[in-house]
């Protein structure tokens, strides 16, 4: 089978998951991450070496500001909890995006994760936090521009990307419906294969992943070209 190197996940409906049961919408978060620790679990089984996942977009940030404060303390603690279930299944963990607008004791933590997993050799797991796809952009270009470069081609300029070393997303997978995505890794999607599913993110088990992967599999990946003929 075809696996797909680098799957992307949107992890949308949290929210909608709560409001559904009548609870908080932090209890959907809650679950958003019970459902996260399966989707790694699973992905380090079939041997996928790249997962992405959207957490916290720049965007995010208009939310409530107490959804914001739980949101950011559930990926504190949950950062600090997880740990040694990272370490046990050899996953190496990464947070993406503009950290620095986070609280000190924040980054803090998500170094010690990062410094802590970074010489595991199983899924690489990338966070994406405070993340948004233009922002990565932009922020490349004034890297670009600080060093004084005044001409690039696409791979050199990929070399200014928060991780240089993230090959292109092969699967992107959006939950709870939606057709859009969201200024998610704008650069890393060029020939990405979509897959939407109304699942909301809570409820998206490891069958569906392989439903997912399974699709992806079937599909000609043409990259703007032609399929020879046999």
């Amino acid at each position: 089978m075809n696996l797909p190197t680098h799957i992307g996940i949107i992890m949308d409906g949290n929210g909608r998951w709560a409001q559904r049961r009548g609870l908080p919408r932090v209890e959907g978060h809650k679950a958003g991450v019970t459902a996260l620790e399966k989707i790694v679990e699973h992905c380090g089984k079939l041997g996928i070496p790249y997962l992405t996942v959207f957490a916290f977009s720049t965007e995010n940030w208009r939310r409530p500001a107490h959804e914001v404060r739980a949101i950011l303390n559930l990926l504190t603690k949950t950062a600090q909890e997880k740990l040694p279930k990272l370490l046990e299944n050899n996953v190496q963990t990464r947070f993406m995006g503009r950290l620095d607008r986070f609280p000190i004791w924040i980054r803090r933590h998500l170094r010690k994760v990062q410094e802590a997993t970074k010489n595991n050799t199983g899924l690489i797991l990338t966070v994406a936090v405070n993340y948004g796809g233009r922002s990565e952009i932009v922020d490349a270009v004034n890297k670009i521009l600080h060093n004084g470069i005044r001409k690039v081609d696409e791979e050199s300029f990929r070399r200014f990307l928060y991780y240089p070393d993230l090959p292109d997303i092969d699967l992107l997978i959006r939950t709870s419906g939606e057709f859009r995505i969201s200024n998610f890794m704008l650069w890393q999607l060029a020939y990405t294969e979509l897959w939407i599913t109304p699942t909301l993110w809570p409820d998206f088990t490891p069958e569906e992943l392989d439903r997912a992967i399974a699709d992806y599999t079937k599909r000609e990946r043409r990259y703007g070209g032609l399929i020879q003929s046999q």
